[in-house]
C-alpha cells in the first residue's frame, strides 16, 4: 500500500499510573506518532501505559508500554528507566526495532520463520527491564488468571510471537506434536530455549531444546517451586487439567498465572 493512501491512527491512547508528570503523556504521544507516521502498513491503534513507582528505593521507578496495532498485528515494548522522559526515549528506540523486525519478517513464510533467524535483541534496550518488586512470599498472590486457546505454532513461530509482544516467554501448542509448550530466552547460553510436555523432538536452529521432564503439579506446588528455584516462571503440567501451564512472577511482586482454555 502507498505510505500516502495508508490510515495512520492520529490518536495515541495514553494511561498513567502513579504520579507521573503532566507533561509525560504529551511527550509519549509526541514520540510515538513519529514512530507510527514512518510506516507504510495502515496502523489501527497506538495504547501506551506511564507507570511511576511510589517507592524512591526502585532503580528504574519510571515504566513505559506501549501496543501498536499494526494492522491487525500487535506489536509491544516494555521498558524501564530513572526517569519517565528516558522510559519513553527508550520505548520509542525499542519499539522501532520490533516494528523494524515485524515488517521484515511479514511477508515471509512466517510459520517457516527459525528462531535463530529473529535477530530481535538490541543491547540498547535489553538491559532496560523492569525490577521485579520484593515481596515476601507470604504476601504473594497469584493477582492474575489468564486462559486462551492456545495457538498452533512451530517453535520458530512462537519465537516470532514471543519476541514482537516482547515477552520473556510464550506458551503455545507445538504443531506438530500437539502437545503444549513453552519457548523463553535462555539467559546463560544466549539465543532461545524450548520446553515441551511431549516428546523432546528435533531441535530447530537457534534453538536449544529442554530435556528435563515437566514436572505434573497442582497449582500450589507450583508456587512452591517458583519460590524454591528462584526462576522467573515455571512450566508444568497441571495434575487437575493435564495441559501446560506457566506461573511466573510479575513486576509487582506478585504470581500470574497462564492456562489453556477448557
Amino acid at each position: 500500500m502507498n505510505r500516502s493512501h495508508a490510515p495512520v491512527t492520529r490518536e495515541v491512547l495514553v494511561e498513567t499510573r502513579g504520579e507521573v508528570s503532566l507533561a509525560a503523556p504529551d511527550y509519549a504521544k509526541a514520540k510515538l506518532l513519529t514512530v507510527v507516521e514512518r510506516l507504510h502498513e495502515p496502523v489501527l491503534s497506538v495504547r501506551v501505559k506511564l507507570t511511576q513507582e511510589s517507592n524512591h528505593a526502585v532503580v528504574k521507578p519510571a515504566v513505559a508500554q506501549a501496543v501498536v496495532d499494526l494492522d491487525g498485528r500487535p506489536v509491544r515494548a516494555h521498558v524501564a528507566a530513572p526517569t519517565m522522559q528516558e522510559a519513553v526515549d527508550l520505548l520509542h528506540d525499542r519499539l522501532v526495532s520490533r516494528l523494524a523486525r515485524v515488517r521484515q519478517h511479514r511477508d515471509l513464510h512466517r510459520h517457516r520463520v527459525t528462531a535463530g533467524s529473529a535477530g530481535w535483541d538490541d543491547d540498547v534496550t535489553r538491559g532496560h527491564r523492569p525490577h521485579r518488586r520484593g515481596l515476601a512470599p507470604e504476601a504473594r498472590r497469584i493477582v492474575r488468571h489468564k486462559a486462551y486457546s492456545l495457538p498452533r505454532q512451530t517453535a520458530g513461530a512462537a519465537v516470532f510471537e514471543m519476541e514482537a509482544m516482547d515477552y520473556d516467554f510464550h506458551l503455545f501448542t507445538d504443531v506438530a506434536s500437539g502437545c503444549d509448550s513453552v519457548v523463553y530466552r535462555d539467559q546463560r547460553a544466549g539465543g532461545y530455549r524450548r520446553a515441551t510436555a511431549g516428546p523432546v523432538g528435533e531441535p530447530e536452529p537457534g534453538l536449544t531444546v529442554s530435556t528435563a521432564g515437566v514436572p505434573e503439579l497442582p497449582v500450589a506446588e507450583a508456587v512452591s517451586k517458583l519460590d524454591l528455584t528462584g526462576l522467573p516462571f515455571v512450566f508444568f503440567t497441571d495434575a487437575a487439567t493435564g495441559r501446560g501451564n506457566v506461573l511466573y512472577h510479575r513486576y509487582d511482586g506478585h504470581y500470574g498465572l497462564i492456562t489453556p482454555a477448557r
